[in-house]
């Protein structure tokens, strides 16, 4: 990138590549400073430096209840999104063990999903197909989960790659008697937490709280059962002793984004559908998704004769952090699974997706440089 004067300049950071992991939201790094003096003791024993622990965790699982619409005893704190996914799942095939032990799943589920099942015995998974958009029909799960022997179903609430939403107060409906799990990690706090559900799971960095906090939620009344070695705290869910600070400060987020959710999603969505049209501009290129029942802030494209990695560290160099959910690894070689399911094409894939901070302008600067930088990794194929 040159200024008026032909000099070359360095590029101003900008960070979209929020599907990952959100900045630190303001009212979290306030509130997570001051609890740092307040909630350093267990909260489960009987001082009072213990006292004031066990309130700020309460008051924490309080503001997340009523955030995402649930009872605070529904509400439990967790090492990570992925662990909440896991002990969520897992709980509720354990619980339902009697029954069968078949999980019927949509075939875009994120890998944690994906790798709970593979890790529990005697479980067998099913995958269900997708459309073109990334959503599963209702009619095609509950045909599914309607097989002796499913114990339960997951479908996430939006993919966390293309972004489209699921049916899941449809397909809760049309379950039946089949419990079902739904993985919210991408959207909570973005969008209304669906109903159905027995067991879901959340991650407070992906709203803008800290990393190291995630969220599980279990229906009273489900039955769901432990899937790993407990400890003496109280709570059967209680997966050891709770970070309080984070769990306050991922608190104080999640209040504070579901505040703003309507002016922050209408900005995002508006920036996103310019993203879109961009990049459907571009030749060879398609994008993916729901472009209308999707997460506001974020769009997903594949370019044809372009590596993945290599886009990613391209627009890296001009100052644009994103990710590629088509990138193999090199103990796999394996790429999106998601945008295999699809149809998609899995190689030259970006995710863009936006902070609540991301300016129009830094969105016209990334479109400013895409087609370049797209053209000319496609000049150093030969295409």
């Amino acid at each position: 990138m040159t200024n008026a004067s032909g000099q070359s300049e360095v590029p101003v950071p900008a960070y979209l590549d929020t599907a990952s992991s959100e900045p630190l939201h303001p009212a979290a790094r306030e509130t997570f400073l001051v609890a740092l003096d307040q909630g350093y003791a267990d909260p489960r024993r009987l001082h009072r430096p213990a006292r004031n622990s066990r309130l700020l965790l309460d008051n924490a699982r309080e503001v997340v209840a009523d955030c995402l619409g649930v009872r605070p005893d529904e509400v439990t704190f967790t090492p990570s999104g992925t662990d909440a996914v896991h002990r969520g799942l897992l709980g509720l095939l354990a619980g339902r063990a009697r029954v069968g032990s078949t999980l019927v799943h949509s075939a875009v589920e994120h890998s944690a999903v994906l790798h709970a099942a593979d890790w529990a015995e005697r479980v067998e998974a099913v995958a269900v197909p997708v459309d073109r958009l990334g959503r599963v029909a209702v009619e095609d799960l509950a045909r599914a989960a309607a097989h002796p022997g499913v114990a339960a179903a997951a479908v996430q609430s939006a993919n966390h790659e293309v972004g489209t939403i699921q049916l899941v107060d449809e397909i809760a409906e049309a379950l039946g008697e089949v419990p079902l799990f739904v993985d919210a990690c991408a959207s909570a706090g973005r969008l209304p937490l669906p109903g159905g559900w027995a067991v879901a799971a959340a991650s407070a960095h992906k709203w803008g709280g800290p990393a190291g906090v995630g969220v599980l939620l279990v229906r009273k009344g489900a039955r769901w059962r432990n899937p790993f070695p407990g400890d003496d705290r109280i709570d059967e869910r209680s997966t050891g002793f709770e970070n309080v600070p984070a769990a306050l400060a991922a608190a104080a987020a999640l209040r504070a984004v579901t505040a703003e959710r309507d002016e922050v999603n209408t900005r995002q969505s508006a920036l996103i559908d310019s993203v879109r049209a961009a990049a459907a501009a571009i030749s060879d290129t398609e994008v993916v998704g729901d472009s209308t029942d999707r997460l506001p802030h974020l769009v997903t494209f594949s370019c044809l004769y372009v590596d993945g990695e290599a886009l990613v560290h391209a627009l890296d160099r001009h100052g644009f952090g994103v990710a590629s959910g088509s990138a193999c690894t090199a103990s796999t070689l394996t790429p999106s699974h998601v945008l295999e399911a699809m149809g998609a094409l899995t190689h030259g894939n970006v995710r863009v997706s936006l902070s609540r901070d991301t300016t129009s302008a830094e969105v016209a600067a990334f479109l400013s440089v895409l087609p370049e930088v797209v053209r000319d990794l496609r000049a150093e194929v030969g295409m």
